[in-house]
């Protein structure tokens, strides 16, 4: 397995290099699945007005695409401002459904100079599949990411 620092290495030097907006985006995606077995599905939400709209993903297709900022555990991250990890999909009221297989979410906001501008949304098919471990990496990741957003 690659680790935290390797795979935010590799992500940093996409950013800093001439690749397109949507070559970065979709690079971070693919490494984070690929290298986390864990890791289900992985997407970029971008902020648009009031709507989360699915950029880049690997995984399973999923039929949201434009999220309401305030809806579904992505839409809730935002509202408040802050990552959500949820150990049990399957206890929340407003959960999206990407899959019927998904127990677990962690969403990590991307942000640049304190503004949302998205969020790496992650599931996983497995109750309590994420950690602050997984937070901390994500979040370097994101704040790679904000940097090109």
């Amino acid at each position: 397995m690659t680790s935290d620092k390797e795979i935010v290495s590799r992500v940093g030097q996409l950013v800093s290099s001439d690749a397109s907006r949507d070559e970065v985006l979709q690079y971070a995606v693919g490494v984070l699945k690929k290298e986390r077995a864990h890791y289900n599905w992985v997407g970029i939400y971008l902020l648009e007005g009031n709507t989360l709209v699915l950029h880049n993903y690997e995984g399973k297709p999923t039929e949201h695409t434009h999220i309401p900022v305030g809806k579904g555990v992505c839409g809730v991250a935002v509202a408040q401002g802050t990552n959500q990890i949820v150990g049990d999909v399957t206890r929340l009221d407003n959960y999206l459904a990407c899959s019927a297989e998904t127990r677990a979410e962690i969403v990590v906001l991307i942000r640049r100079d304190g503004q949302i501008l998205g969020q790496i949304d992650i599931d996983s098919d497995l109750e309590n599949a994420f950690t602050d471990e997984d937070e901390s990496l994500l979040g370097d990741v994101a704040d790679l990411l904000g940097r090109r957003l």
